[in-house]
């Protein structure tokens, strides 16, 4: 799924965090990055990061409950 215009990183981070399944980052290379671990919400996001906003993003969750869950989110904040 493509989600953007995250306003509240720390608010989407605790989204994440609460998913019961994989929740991955598809970059732009095709990799696929687990957003559950901090080092790669740390490190590997620091250049989204920069302007405090993401724009948009590819995940993929692995549960339908998770998906719903970020679904959620996006819609209502």
């Amino acid at each position: 799924m493509k989600v953007s215009n995250i306003k509240d990183i720390d608010k989407f981070f605790q989204v994440v965090d609460s998913c019961v399944g994989r929740v991955e980052l598809v970059t732009g290379e095709g990799d696929r990055l687990n957003l559950k671990s901090k080092l790669s919400q740390y490190v590997s996001l620091a250049n989204i990061f920069s302007s405090g906003e993401i724009p948009e993003l590819e995940i993929i969750a692995s549960e339908k409950e998770d998906v719903d869950r970020l679904l959620n989110f996006m819609m209502n904040g």
